[in-house]
């Protein structure tokens, strides 16, 4: 039993790491402690786990027909590698409404919204809003790294962006 569980981690692996190879804009590669790491070139940004995590992987493909993997974690978490990206879902946050969100985020969706709101602190955009743009930012950081993105500069900007909030509002 162990060693067909074994050929079915070996062949899900082979399949992400196939894709991965033939991509344009994706990097991966496997520790000597068996974790995969996937880079995008676009961020360089690296999306990691181990293989024993996978459940199931699924060849999929858009509604222009271009392929990409759906990785379906055993912990419920599904992430999405497509030629040069690898997408996840938002975090559900509270007073957000996650129906104007999209389904499917990347982490260059932080980037974007990072100048939005910076942008926004330079102008005379509501507070309101600001703090829309702030729940949007947390949703997609932790639902990155809620599936295995290493964020730490986002996540100190996260801090401190959270942290002139309590101070403003003391």
């Amino acid at each position: 039993m162990s060693n067909f569980k074994s050929k079915h981690n070996n062949a899900e692996l082979d399949s992400i790491l196939n894709y991965v190879d033939a991509s344009k804009g994706l990097e991966g590669r496997v520790t000597e402690t068996g974790k995969v790491q996937i880079r995008q070139d676009v961020d360089r940004k690296e999306f990691s786990f181990y293989a024993y995590e996978v459940g199931e992987v699924l060849q999929r493909a858009d509604a222009d027909g271009k392929a990409f993997l759906q990785l379906n974690f055993k912990n419920g978490t599904k992430v999405l590698l497509t030629e040069a990206l690898v997408g996840f879902k938002p975090v559900e946050t509270f007073g957000l409404d996650m129906n104007r969100l999209p389904k499917v985020v990347t982490t260059p969706d932080l980037l974007s919204v990072y100048e939005a709101i910076e942008e926004a602190l330079g102008s005379d955009t509501s507070e309101h809003e600001v703090e829309i743009l702030k729940k949007v930012y947390q949703s997609i950081l932790l639902g990155a790294e809620k599936v295995g993105f290493e964020l730490t500069f986002e996540r100190r900007w996260s801090n401190r962006l959270m942290a002139s909030k309590i101070r403003a509002s003391a």
